[in-house]
């Protein structure tokens, strides 16, 4: 016959505390004393305790779980964000779902569905342009939903992120100071993903403000990977006009794009000069370093998990602002004299 399973009122009676204290020590560690979490947690381990989500979930019509969909779990970038949205939701109480769709946003709805079937309080998107389903389906859950990384001020009861207009063109800006005029964008796919529109206007505004042109050419959109960088360089290198300098839309590119130019006994930043975004760890250790835009991906994530709480708990008075980036100028941009 099968054993009664731990009770939280035996975990209770074991750390020698109340049930309330037991019941916060589980639910919301950041808000218990210490010396209470270190009892309940010896007891929980004692007694091999596991919550009864389910029955929590239909007594409270809440799972306290939040769902955060990333276009990829491969980018450093991505995962630092997922880090700190994470961490940041345990210390309020809530455990996060993860999940991914390849950057094919036209499945986004498919892996939504999925999530709601197992039930979730609240759900983390990344940008801010996704399908009406999936919009849809948030108002027909009730789910209160952040948009993340990018930002619209329209938005801005949602919205955590940064203006990748603004990147972009602080980043062509300072190659422009630099003395480039044959600039050439590695922006990443720009169907369903207005980041990377954003990437490339921002990018063209910072030409036409210097009198200069970005050729439609010169816009080479490939996947984020270190294999679309390698293509971008290849692209350039079957041309006759040659750019001076390619602009990366991720670090990710920027790599693989130094990889290709050595391969190929190609100089940087001597023979072109290449440029990434996002300031992942890789960037100043790879050689030679690289000149990236540094973006706020861990405070995305803080501001994303409190945001998310904030919504669910009925608080959405306050307004976010745009976060801010800033460029990091390393050995991968040559000063053209």
């Amino acid at each position: 016959m099968r054993e009664n399973r731990p009770t939280l009122e035996d975990v209770a009676r074991l750390a020698g505390v109340s049930l309330g204290s037991a019941s916060r020590a589980l639910s919301i560690p950041a808000q218990v004393k210490t010396e209470t979490l270190a009892k309940v947690q010896r007891a929980v381990e004692q007694l091999g305790y596991v919550r009864n989500g389910a029955a929590q979930a239909l007594a409270s019509r809440r799972t306290r779980t939040i769902a955060a969909i990333y276009p990829t779990l491969d980018n450093p970038i991505f995962a630092v964000s997922i880090q700190a949205l994470q961490k940041t939701l345990w210390s309020l109480g809530y455990q996060l779902l993860v999940a991914s769709h390849d950057y094919q946003p036209e499945h986004e709805s498919e892996v939504l569905r999925a999530i709601l079937e197992r039930g979730v309080d609240a759900l983390v998107l990344v940008g801010t342009e996704h399908s009406d389903v999936v919009y849809e389906l948030a108002r027909q859950y009730r789910l209160p939903v952040v948009l993340s990384w990018s930002f619209d001020p329209t938005k801005s009861k949602n919205c955590v992120g940064f203006s990748y207009f603004d990147a972009a063109y602080k980043m062509a800006s300072l190659v422009i100071e630099f003395g480039h005029t044959k600039i050439a964008l590695c922006s990443g796919i720009a169907s369903g993903n207005e980041r990377v529109r954003e990437r490339i206007s921002g990018t063209r505004a910072a030409l036409q403000a210097a009198g200069l042109v970005l050729p439609n050419q010169w816009i080479i959109e490939q996947p984020f990977t270190f294999e679309g960088g390698r293509m971008a360089v290849r692209q350039i290198m079957s041309t006759k006009n040659k750019p001076s300098v390619l602009i990366c839309g991720t670090d990710i590119h920027a790599v693989g794009a130094i990889a290709e130019c050595r391969d190929h006994s190609l100089k940087v930043p001597d023979d072109l000069s290449i440029t990434g975004s996002d300031d992942i760890e890789l960037a100043s250790i790879v050689k030679p370093s690289l000149t990236t835009v540094h973006v706020p991906n861990w405070d995305i994530g803080v501001r994303a998990a409190k945001r998310i709480v904030d919504l669910i708990n009925g608080n959405d008075s306050n307004q976010e602002v745009a976060l801010e980036t800033t460029l990091v100028v390393r050995e991968s941009l040559k000063r053209i004299s």
